[in-house]
């Protein structure tokens, strides 16, 4: 029952990325809103109200319908030029930064929901134009509910001037460079606290019993909750061999057993992993490494040749470095001291390989970008603790020196990165 409630919630939560979702949740509550106040008024609510605060109530019917059709008319103009700037700047992030931006941008929640209501007022305003149907000469018009339109609308022209300030500020590379650091800071620091509180003390799974993916994608995110849930109940250990960001084909190794299990013990397993074709979720801090080092890589290509950008992309870099290097390559969960499931990461040393491989191979030629990578892992190297982060790290430096070499022409340049120590 737990598994299929995940299920469900794990849908739902694929779902809440998409552009549409949180519009079709409120367009769908401005309908019911809608058909509240028509129930209201069928029961004479403009009248009552009419009696004691008249200035409450709209009681003319041609200013109403103008009132209403000029709202419905309006907002689809307004919902149209957003719609419209959207696409423009979107287009632009993914021509100046990169293309793995748009999946963030577009499922910005707070733009949802100003689109949400732009269409829970349209629809609003149309449901009470359809309701007013004169009757005869004593027919009382539904002025309250016209009023409340007008409410509706002064709430979306203030929704319209939020949207272009946000938008405008989202666009900015600062911001959104900044806003991914912070999703992946407050995921790795989380991480790292659970860490001091598991132990580590973790059998050897060589001869375990292996089972393999049945379908094909990113493994986006595992579930510790279900895993520790099923080896409880199951008196089981459980060692994900798959890590968080790759890719697997079918049929590829994705976890083990300290004993074999049954075949529906193994499809609860498989609820745990959520395996995609789209790289979307946030809660995989390696796609994030992949984001800032393709903002770096972007502002250097030729046609956009912006360094600066490529030097701030690349502080924020050697900060997720600098959490990182204080995790383990693999996470622990249990109960009380017995450890039951192990999660492989990414090893930082692969982490850090695949960062500066391509920082190395397009910024080489820059003299800027090269001295500032090689302060990013000179500073990295002085904060490692751990003897085999610490060599990938050496290995690093001696790479990018080796490709200054070959890369740069100018000797004074080159002669100062070579002699560049970091104080």
């Amino acid at each position: 029952m737990k598994e299929t409630f995940l299920k469900v919630v794990k849908k739902i939560y694929y779902f809440k990325d998409k552009i549409a979702f949180y519009p079709s949740i409120i367009a769908f509550l401005g309908c019911l809103f809608a058909y509240g106040m028509m129930f209201a008024e069928s029961r004479g609510f403009s009248d009552y109200l009419f009696e004691f605060a008249p200035q409450l109530v709209i009681s003319d019917l041609e200013t109403a319908r103008t009132l209403l059709t000029t709202f419905i008319a309006g907002l689809i103009s307004i919902m149209v030029f957003s719609f419209s700037m959207v696409m423009i700047l979107l287009n632009q992030a993914s021509s100046n930064f990169s293309p793995r931006l748009l999946p963030g941008l577009i499922s910005n929640r707070r733009h949802q929901i100003v689109l949400g209501i732009y269409i829970a007022t349209i629809l609003y305003c149309i449901f009470i134009l359809v309701f007013i149907e004169p009757t005869g000469k004593d027919y009382r018009v539904p002025g309250f509910s016209v009023l409340l339109s007008i409410v509706f609308m002064v709430f979306c022209l203030g929704a319209f001037i939020y949207f272009i300030h946000s938008i405008s500020q989202e666009i900015q590379i600062g911001n959104i460079m900044n806003k991914i650091f912070l999703e992946s800071e407050a995921q790795l620091k989380s991480e790292i606290d659970r860490e001091k509180k598991q132990k580590d003390d973790f059998p050897n799974t060589e001869n375990w019993t292996v089972y393999k993916t049945i379908a094909y994608g990113y493994l986006q995110s595992v579930s510790d909750d279900i895993l520790l849930d099923i080896a409880k109940n199951y008196n089981i250990k459980i060692d994900v061999t798959a890590r968080k960001g790759e890719y697997f084909y079918e049929n590829e190794e994705l976890f083990r057993t300290n004993k074999p299990v049954d075949e529906d013990c193994v499809n609860k397993i498989h609820t745990a992993f959520v395996i995609s074709f789209n790289e979307l979720l946030v809660e995989n801090y390696i796609l994030d490494f992949k984001h800032l080092k393709e903002i770096a890589l972007k502002a250097m290509s030729p046609g956009i040749n912006d360094p600066g950008t490529a030097i701030y992309a690349l502080d924020y870099i050697s900060n997720l470095l600098n959490l990182r290097i204080q995790k383990k390559d693999s996470s622990y969960y249990g109960k009380n001291d017995d450890v039951l499931v192990r999660i492989q990461l990414v090893p930082f040393s692969s982490i850090l390989h695949q960062t500066f491989t391509s920082l190395r191979t397009y910024c080489k030629n820059d003299a800027i970008v090269t001295k500032k990578m090689l302060s990013v892992l000179f500073k990295l190297k002085d904060f490692s603790t751990n003897k085999e982060n610490t060599d990938a790290i050496t290995k690093e430096i001696e790479l990018v020196l080796n490709d200054a070499k070959e890369a740069l022409s100018n000797q004074n340049d080159l002669n100062e990165i070579l002699s560049y120590q970091h104080l």
